[in-house]
């Protein structure tokens, strides 16, 4: 798939305007590395699948070109000796490297606003929050600065801020792209995603850098994802809509918006009708047992000992001390904390276990709806609009849940996708679709027909 590629120019000076006005969506940028990575594509004999496309990188994906620092001081001047492989590939497609953006430390927040490196502000209300933890890789891609970007995902950190900051967002199937080269969260739900303007770049993006990688034992023995778009219409496809994600006292502008896309899909030919997905309560809490347990686990590396910060101490013990609580900030200790209670011994089977329990109930209720001749779920990709920084700040609780309507598809390991689908009071509102284990191809191609019909709509009203 191919689309129009702007100068390399154009996403520079994108970049830096998007920090001359205090954005704060990128970590590490050098126009020098862009404008070598450009000159280099330019020598190339044959074309490429994304011909010199500017794509912001997510600062807890390893590059060669830039530090990789989670956005935390224990990692702050970090070089990372090898890359991502999404990022070995992207560079092979044709994809430029531009920089690397903010986000929540390690990737655990909804807001960006658990940097070291201070938030990232929304790029149509800088009072607000443009989501998490991939805030800096939605900002960017909605001020206009770069087409696309990379982001990553545990419990919705592409989605949420895709919808907050109206772009499209995509969270592939857990093993379609590697996580090799991805800083571990939680490994058993983490996976990269991609941002685009749109569905077509957003697509590219992620033909380029899926497939089955021998570095990462997780990755699934398939091909490369190829996604044409060529569908022309949804005529023949069942779209179901969960009741548990249409609540009562859903935000009226996010209904009336889901309303109207509902009625879009089925003016493109889909018939729709209403399931339902009984244990998505228990999504959130599940996804803050499971996430902060294998953080507990993933995060022990940052010693103090091995590589990153170190803090002079007596001791050893006093080491780990100093120099984890100087190094982590806040949200990351708190996690730490949660996981490694959850896991030790007394608790163990009270919580964890349990919640491998309910996550395996989660996944048999999307199975038995795709069994049922569903093919693809309509749902709000968040229950609410970006809200004010510093909001939710002093409870967490409150904090998670903004991830309430995306958490469920990382604990199933299924596709879902993220795209704007209207507007309340100027902000953008985001709807989403989500598709069985490595159905890709078929939620891009709905997603492309719908986003046709929903610019159509705006048109004639």
């Amino acid at each position: 798939m191919t689309h129009s590629i702007r100068p390399i120019e154009d996403s520079l000076a994108g970049i830096e305007a998007a920090e001359n006005r205090g954005l704060n969506a990128t970590i590490s940028f050098d126009r020098d590395i862009v404008n070598r990575q450009a000159e280099e594509i330019a020598s190339r004999t044959s074309p490429t699948p994304l011909n010199g496309l500017a794509v912001g990188i997510k600062d807890n994906i390893c590059t060669l070109e830039y530090s990789t620092t989670c956005a935390s001081r224990i990692l702050e001047a970090y070089q990372s000796p090898f890359e991502a492989t999404a990022v070995t590939r992207l560079r092979a497609a044709g994809g430029i490297v531009a920089c690397k953006t903010n986000l929540d430390e390690f990737g655990m927040g909804s807001s960006t606003e658990h940097s070291a490196f201070g938030r990232v502000r929304h790029p149509l209300d800088a009072d607000r929050v443009p989501g998490g933890s991939s805030g800096g890789s939605a900002a960017l891609v909605a001020a206009g600065a770069v087409d696309a970007a990379l982001g990553s995902e545990t419990g919705g950190s592409v989605r949420q801020p895709a919808a907050f900051c109206g772009v499209v967002g995509i969270k592939p199937s857990y093993g379609r792209v590697s996580r090799h080269g991805l800083v571990a969260f939680g490994s058993s739900l983490d996976q990269i995603g991609v941002f685009g303007v749109n569905v077509a770049v957003a697509a590219s993006v992620l033909e380029s850098i899926s497939g089955r990688d021998e570095y990462d034992s997780t990755s699934a023995e398939l091909e490369p994802l190829q996604a044409p778009l060529d569908r022309q219409d949804l005529a023949g496809l069942v779209i179901g809509l969960p009741s548990e994600f249409f609540p009562e006292d859903l935000d009226p502008a996010i209904a009336a918006a889901c309303r109207r896309t509902i009625s879009a899909l089925e003016n493109a030919g889909a018939t729709t009708r209403t399931v339902s997905l009984p244990h998505t309560d228990l999504a959130g809490p599940c996804y803050y047992v499971i996430a902060p347990a294998e953080a507990s686990a993933n995060l022990a590396r940052y010693d103090g000992v091995r590589y990153g910060l170190r803090v002079p101490a007596p001791d050893l013990n006093a080491l780990y001390r100093a120099t984890r609580g100087e190094g982590f900030g806040a949200e990351v200790r708190r996690r730490i904390i949660v996981g490694t209670y959850v896991l030790s011994a007394g608790y163990y089977d009270a919580y964890y276990t349990k919640a491998q329990q309910v996550r395996a109930r989660i996944a048999r209720d999307f199975a038995t709806v795709f069994a049922s001749g569903v093919d693809l779920l309509f749902t709000p990709t968040t229950p609410m609009t970006a809200f004010k920084a510093g909001e939710h700040l002093q409870d967490p609780v409150a904090m998670y849940r903004t991830d309430v309507f995306v958490c469920s598809a990382n604990l199933a390991g299924i596709p879902a996708l993220s795209m704007p689908i209207g507007r309340s009071d100027g902000l953008p509102i985001g709807g989403q679709l989500l598709a069985p284990a490595f159905e890709e191809r078929l939620m891009l191609d709905a997603a492309h027909v719908l986003e046709d019909h929903i610019e159509s709509e705006e048109e004639t009203r």
